[in-house]
């Protein structure tokens, strides 16, 4: 993975960039802040953040979280250019479905998809609202690396929960807050966050803005639990194989905490 790559992922991470906290947050500034960073640079964070990885040294080849996709109807949540999609059509998927919040993600994911073979179905739309999307309908819905820009995290899940079949899997991966709280000085890490600090604010990368809010895990716990999911995996660890391939700044911090965190759930 490029040294590019991990630093955008970081600046998720937040704390080691240009960082200043907003006075509340209005949720229709968050959509118009975050869809216009992806419609004119989000394609840097792309190659981390596609299957088989789920972020910074997790990949779906060691967990094997989806299993058998064939026949199966999937739906992701942030589908970006489309390659986390392609991936699961070169799985053998049934239907193809994807939303985005921005539009040049979903004409570059038409033109990817189409290119490799691949019919999907894909809406521009905040997660958080309601856009034609069938309900009872798909074996799984999954987010890499997108669940974390909602402006409304129980409400996403009980959305996500009404897409999916009764028993219907729900996998999704963010950055760990762990890795939120930390930077590197020298060969320390030093704690430069609240861990239970979930206010919004501002980070300037490549210079445009992006709005976040870092949520504590917890937080995805008991929104699950209220949406109807039960937990069946969560991951934390990152992968000693990829970390041994990458050389990049951020790998001594990986070996001692967590980057990234996956996880499966099930509706009940």
């Amino acid at each position: 993975m490029e040294k590019q790559s991990f630093t955008r992922m970081n600046i998720i991470g937040a704390g080691e960039f240009g960082c200043a906290a907003t006075d509340g947050m209005d949720k229709n500034t968050v959509y118009q802040t975050n869809s216009s960073y992806w419609d004119t640079q989000g394609n840097g964070f792309l190659g981390a953040i596609v299957l088989p990885l789920y972020g910074s040294y997790i990949s779906e080849e060691k967990c094997q979280l989806f299993g058998d996709v064939s026949g199966k109807r999937v739906l992701e949540i942030g589908c970006g250019n489309g390659q986390s999609l392609q991936y699961q059509g070169d799985r053998n998927a049934s239907e193809l479905w994807g939303m985005d919040i921005s539009e040049n993600q979903i004409k570059k994911a038409a033109q990817h998809l189409k290119s490799c073979g691949y019919s999907a179905k894909l809406i521009c739309s905040p997660m958080e609202e309601a856009c034609g999307i069938p309900e009872d309908y798909f074996d799984f819905v999954y987010s890499i690396y997108a669940i974390g820009w909602t402006t409304d995290l129980e409400g996403t899940f009980r959305r996500i929960a009404s897409y999916l079949k009764k028993d219907g899997v729900f996998i999704f991966s963010w950055s760990h807050p762990i890795h939120k709280c930390v930077v590197g000085e020298g060969d320390l890490l030093v704690f430069k966050k609240c861990y239970f600090d979930e206010s919004w604010y501002s980070v300037s990368l490549d210079e445009a803005e992006l709005t976040l809010s870092d949520r504590k895990l917890s937080t995805y716990v008991n929104a699950l639990a209220k949406a109807g999911f039960v937990i069946e995996q969560m991951i934390e660890e990152s992968d000693d194989a990829i970390i041994q391939s990458q050389d990049s700044d951020v790998v001594q911090k990986a070996k001692m905490l967590p980057l990234t965190f996956v996880v499966k759930a099930r509706k009940l």
